[in-house]
């Protein structure tokens, strides 16, 4: 596991609102190699969450791990996308 992660600027504040809302939040940012930034639960539903700015591209191990991952990951990029995605803000 990684120590120094880096995470985008706007991390913070979208774990904060999504926690603000009653979602459990757990931060993968670490794990690395891919790996989407946040785990998220809410209302008995589990979200795999990448975290970007307004700017901000996938890097090549993230375009890896989302081709081989059989799931759904989102890409957000502001606090009300989050929301959204989890139907907290409609």
């Amino acid at each position: 596991m990684r120590r120094n992660a880096k995470v985008d600027a706007n991390h913070g504040v979208i774990v904060a609102a999504l926690r603000q809302v009653g979602a459990s939040v757990q931060d993968l940012a670490k794990v690395g190699q891919g790996c989407p930034d946040i785990l998220v639960g809410y209302r008995g539903q589990n979200y795999l969450m990448e975290i970007k700015t307004n700017k901000g591209k996938a890097t090549l191990p993230q375009i890896a791990w989302d081709t081989f991952w059989q799931g759904q990951v989102v890409v957000v990029r502001d606090v009300d996308e989050a929301l959204h995605v989890i139907g907290a803000l409609r």
